[in-house]
């Protein structure tokens, strides 16, 4: 009854009648427990024995015209109403899926997250929300990468796999700031703060399109990552009557150096450092020693914005981990902890609809196939999600 009530949502903007209960019986074999969740086991558990259903089903996923974006701008609107808070964090994280063929739109030898190594794999970047009310996933986009585009060998498999004649290459980061915008611009959601790794902190065009959304962003970067800790001098040096006149700003002689994050931890006094509790994990508190200090981000070898520089070392291994941050300069040392430790639910997000909600077992291999099952997989998990907050506020009988 919930998820005829949870489809009845969504089944609106599918056009076609087949197409709605199409949408519905997936629903169904992705929450089912199944070992395996791909459309013939999930179609044939939920409509038993029909051949021309798993063809249907087939088609409908790989080829059906219909607009799964319309879906997910519904979906932001669902999440805000259930999730939903002014102080919302957006997550990004990628998320690959190992297959066995070349056929799959996007496959290719590259780094596996899943295996910890290059394998043969697709490679997904995913943008989820969460607030103190719960976490899920947002978006999805399918990283393409150069050679599909490029390489005339690849060009039968482009035709095959449906991939559109427009699509560019585009890094990660350049696809995660694509979604970041979309939910923004769409103002379905409310959030104030955006998580990622240092795939995408150590790229300052995302940092700077992410503060143009008036978004305040939180990345691990790498310990090479230069910052000034005082503001240097610039000047636009006086025209010496030859040439253009000099319009770009320079660093004045004598202007100190920028300094790597990891030397500036180095560097700090040990009173510098707290201890502080991250978060209540399941096996007891996480702790790790902080320091954060104002620094001056290096833009193009120039003076950029004013931000935080936050450290964390564990407290066993002195292992550190660098993060800049563009929160207001009364943001707390508190405020600043609790964030170095969420980007963890886009993580389990992706890993619970691994496992429990076949993300990664689709056997389709066209462009459209792919961000169909996606989208659909990101349905059933806010399902769960939506399920587990109501029997929360229910009383125990």
């Amino acid at each position: 009854e919930e998820l005829r009530a949870y489809h009845a949502i969504y089944s609106p903007l599918l056009q076609r009648r087949e197409q709605r209960e199409a949408a519905h019986t997936y629903l169904q074999g992705l929450l089912a427990t199944l070992p395996r969740k791909s459309i013939e086991p999930m179609v044939l558990a939920v409509d038993g024995v029909a051949p021309a259903a798993v063809r249907a089903m087939q088609a409908f996923i790989s080829e059906g015209q219909w607009n799964d974006e319309r879906l997910l701008s519904q979906h932001w609107k669902e999440v805000d109403t259930d999730l939903g808070a002014a102080d919302g964090v957006l997550m990004v994280d990628g998320s690959d899926f190992p297959k066995q063929g070349v056929h799959s739109v996007g496959v290719k030898r590259q780094y596996c997250g899943e295996l910890g190594k290059r394998a043969n794999c697709q490679a997904g970047v995913f943008v989820g929300y969460a607030s103190s009310r719960g976490y899920t996933v947002l978006d999805r986009r399918l990283y393409v990468p150069t050679e599909w585009l490029t390489d005339d060998a690849y060009a039968e498999r482009r035709r095959q796999c449906g991939l559109p004649t427009e699509t560019t290459f585009k890094t990660k980061p350049e696809l995660a700031q694509e979604m970041l915008a979309t939910v923004g611009q769409s103002q379905a959601l409310r959030c104030r703060w955006v998580v990622a790794d240092e795939a995408c902190g150590g790229n300052p065009a995302f940092l700077e399109r992410v503060a143009g959304l008036g978004l305040w962003y939180f990345t691990e970067v790498p310990h090479t990552t230069r910052v000034w800790e005082v503001r240097p001098a610039t000047h636009i040096p006086s025209w010496r009557g030859r040439g253009r006149r000099p319009r770009r700003e320079r660093l004045v002689e004598g202007a100190p150096e920028a300094r790597t994050v990891l030397g500036v931890a180095t560097a700090l006094p040990a009173e510098a450092w707290t201890r502080q509790t991250i978060t209540e994990g399941s096996q007891g508190p996480m702790v790790a020693e902080f320091a954060a200090i104002r620094v001056v981000a290096v833009r193009d070898t120039l003076p950029g914005p004013d931000v935080w520089l936050v450290l964390r070392r564990h407290l066993e291994t002195g292992e550190l981990k660098t993060y800049l941050c563009n929160a207001p300069v009364d943001a707390t040392l508190e405020t600043l902890v609790h964030m170095s430790g969420m980007r963890w639910p886009i993580d389990t997000c992706c890993e619970d609809s691994k496992q429990l909600l076949g993300m990664g077992d689709d056997e389709v291999r066209s462009w459209t196939g792919w961000h169909h099952h996606m989208t659909l997989v990101i349905l059933a998990h806010f399902f769960v999600v939506r399920m587990s907050l109501r029997l929360k506020k229910k009383p125990r009988r």
